[in-house]
């Protein structure tokens, strides 16, 4: 029995695994995957990867900021992540006149190195299984309210007693939708200076254009440094704090890497949803993501518009743009792959095979009947909501808005009128929205927005505004945005400080009336009926899953099941593989500097290929980096990513970083929710060109000199770093 349930799950994708599948927690490796791992190439130990007791690869291993991976590269806290996670420090130093996203930035020293405020980096210091403790007291007859209630209680008092008298910072995560729970214990650094970054023209070399897509010529990364207390624990920025000492640093191959080389990412992934049922699969794939592309294509369309004609717009946009553009085309590659996979349909032959099979039908069948029930019923409210946040989160004077009421009423506090130093506090958020704010682009943007969310959601769900549209202005969004920009304060700098010299809760209720307020409370009007049920709604859906996944786990006891990402600490596996994406073609499985040259384009901004870098490829300066006299720049894999991967490092079977991950492959995007390993690849930087732009292109032998390679460049690379004082 157990052989043949063995073959039955292996049968069923994604349930059963495939090659390079799967984002494992690091604590449990030794528990079967390390052997799996071993088998595949790799030299290292469970304890060389994991350990609290010894230095090891996860001490190497930072979550950088809120949504990125890096990785310390030397014994003096140097970190590297990739261009376009610290892309937006970059821009806060970034003026017109000197520009460093343009033309790139080299520290020589270290008190040339720039602060970030703001930038925290997190290092994982435990791990531990806390799911025992977190579930005493829980019985069967709870409700899920009930049950959440005590799971909180429990993890507060957890949380509580594991920092006391600490410095660290602790989080409870749920995995298997709650079926497990783990401690995760980090150490916060809040002094992170820049130390170098090449320009954009090598760091965003492909642009837009290239994003999600192979083959690739991007020079993506970014150096920081880890600064500390004179005690190497985290402090506030001070002149006086010294580079962070790590416990461990990672080593840089200079080896190279091969076809069919065992490859390892750690890192921080976001969020993937591998066992969506086929119905919550479908509303996402068929409803929610093509309107979701549409309203990012207006965004884009109109950004890029305004951007051309003014430098300081976009220098002042370019941040955005890149995060808008960065889902719109990862979007875009999950729609094509639900449809070269065919999906929902293999999912729905899955669920059908469970739920009918004698040997897994009593389990299954009402577990997946009760599934395809809650999602028939709130499938037009989740596509509102879904669509609702996008359209709200695309109205940057909404936020503002909501954001600076939120803000008087705290500042005003009991007092009845406003204090000098509540007036400047409101002042400075009021400045810093219209510094960093075109409100061009967000009155232009605001129509075509409405009418996309109009046509894509149930009339029900339609906010009184569309009335106002109708009724006033014949169903013309424009009209009815441009009378609402020109009656706002929030659209107005002067108006709305002479209001704040005024503050009192008088002014303030008065703003309640505002065109701006009333349009967000007119869409929360909307949802309020649904936002009443729509925690229970959560809950049931949560217990139906993590009685699904457990039953799954039950009965397919000889395959491991891995967690959804949850932007924890994460380890994949799998190999330098290059793929075929459509009949009778192939793609190698890496790029080098020539292809550069070969997309350059002086006409098309993704691909102006950088002066001094074109001279440098054309005289074929690559020693000692090159390979058959010509310089690697980025490789593909089969490693399971996703978002928040972004920096992770790229490891050999020696735990050595051979390459900084920085993508996948847009045909790979679908491995959110199901991987393919026939194309699903990562894509990644060489670090042998981090190394050649370093050297050639900065000549910053300060960075170089803290390395530490393996094996060691003979001749003149130590003449060079020998070139520090």
């Amino acid at each position: 029995m157990k052989s043949f349930l063995y073959l039955f799950f292996i049968s069923l994708l994604p349930i059963g695994l495939q090659a390079g599948e799967g984002m494992w927690i690091p604590l449990l490796i030794e528990k079967g995957t390390i052997t799996d791992m071993q088998a595949a190439g790799m030299k290292l130990s469970s304890d060389d990867i994991y350990s609290i007791n010894k230095a090891c690869l996860k001490d190497a291993v930072v979550l950088f900021g809120r949504g990125c991976t890096g990785e310390i590269i030397s014994p003096d806290g140097l970190l590297i992540t990739n261009h376009h996670c610290g892309y937006g420090c970059v821009q806060v130093h970034s003026t017109i006149e000197n520009n460093l996203l343009k033309k790139g930035f080299w520290a020589y020293s270290h008190d040339q190195e720039l602060p970030n405020p703001g930038l925290t980096v997190s290092l994982l210091i435990s791990i531990e299984d806390v799911t025992a403790q977190v579930l005493e007291s829980i019985t069967t007859d709870m409700s899920e309210k009930q049950r959440s209630a005590v799971i909180d209680s429990n993890s507060a008092a957890i949380i509580a007693n594991k920092i006391k008298d600490t410095h660290y910072k602790a989080e409870i995560e749920s995995f298997y939708f709650g079926n497990d729970f783990y401690l995760f214990t980090y150490e916060v650094f809040k002094d992170i200076r820049l130390v170098g970054t090449p320009p954009s023209s090598i760091g965003r070399f492909g642009g837009d254009t290239d994003n999600w897509i192979w083959p690739r010529h991007t020079g993506d990364f970014c150096l920081f440094r880890i600064y500390a207390g004179k005690n190497n624990k985290p402090a506030a920025f001070d002149k006086d704090n010294v580079p962070y000492k790590p416990k461990k640093h990672l080593t840089l191959s200079t080896q190279g890497i091969r076809e069919g080389d065992f490859t390892m990412i750690m890192g921080y992934p976001a969020r993937t949803e591998q066992y969506l049922h086929s119905k919550g699969l479908a509303i996402i794939i068929e409803e929610i993501l093509p309107s979701k592309i549409e309203m990012r294509e207006e965004r884009l369309r109109i950004m890029a518009e305004e951007m051309s004609k003014n430098p300081e717009i976009n220098l002042q946009y370019a941040h955005k743009y890149q995060n808008v553009s960065n889902a719109w085309k990862k979007w875009k590659g999950i729609i094509d792959g639900a449809a070269r996979t065919c999906i929902v349909n293999k999912r729905i032959r899955q669920e059908q095979t469970l739920a009918t099979d004698p040997q897994t039908s009593s389990v299954f069948k009402p577990l997946l009947q009760n599934l395809n029930e809650h999602y028939t019923e709130n499938k037009a409210a989740v596509i509102a909501s879904e669509l609702g946040n996008e359209a709200m989160a695309s109205f940057e004077i909404m936020r503002f808005a909501t954001d600076f009421i939120n803000k008087a009423y705290s500042t005003l506090g009991y007092n009845t009128t406003g204090s000098s130093e509540s007036k400047e506090e409101l002042k400075k958020m009021a400045n810093d929205f219209f510094t960093n704010v075109n409100l061009v682009i967000d009155r232009r943007t605001m129509p075509g927005i409405l009418d996309i969310y109009k046509k894509s959601v149930d009339p029900v769900f339609l906010p009184e505004s569309y009335d106002i549209i109708n009724d006033r202005y014949n169903g013309d969004s424009r009209a009815y945005i441009e009378q609402l920009f020109e009656k706002s304060l929030f659209t107005n700098r002067n108006r709305l400080n002479k209001m704040i010299e005024k503050l009192s809760f008088r002014t303030v209720e008065k703003l309640l009336s505002d065109p701006a307020i009333r349009f967000n409370e007119d869409f929360s009007d909307v949802f309020i009926p649904y936002y009443l049920i729509g925690d229970s709604l959560d809950q049931e859906l949560n217990r139906l899953y993590r009685d699904y996944v457990n039953s799954l786990m039950t009965f397919d006891t000889c395959c491991q099941y891995y967690p959804d990402a949850n932007f924890t600490m994460r380890l994949s596996y799998g190999k330098v593989q290059g793929y075929n994406p459509a009949n009778a073609i192939y793609y190698d499985y890496y790029t080098t500097a020539e292809g550069l040259l070969e997309k350059g384009r002086k006409d098309v901004a993704d691909y102006s290929v950088n002066e001094k870098l074109r001279q440098l490829i054309e005289d074929k300066d690559f020693s000692p980096y090159a390979v058959d006299s010509t310089m690697p720049v980025c490789f593909i894999a089969s490693n399971h990513t996703s978002g928040g991967n972004s920096g992770s490092p790229v490891l050999d079977g020696k735990g050595r970083l051979i390459g900084i991950n920085f993508d996948r492959n847009c045909e790979g995007t679908i491995s959110d929710y199901e991987f393919d390993p026939s194309v699903c690849r990562n894509i990644s930087l060489d670090i042998r060109y981090v190394l050649f732009i370093i050297d050639k292109y900065a000549g910053a032998f300060n960075i170089l000199k803290e390395l530490t390679l393996d094996p060691p460049y003979e001749g003149e690379y130590p003449y060079r770093a020998g070139l520090i004082k």
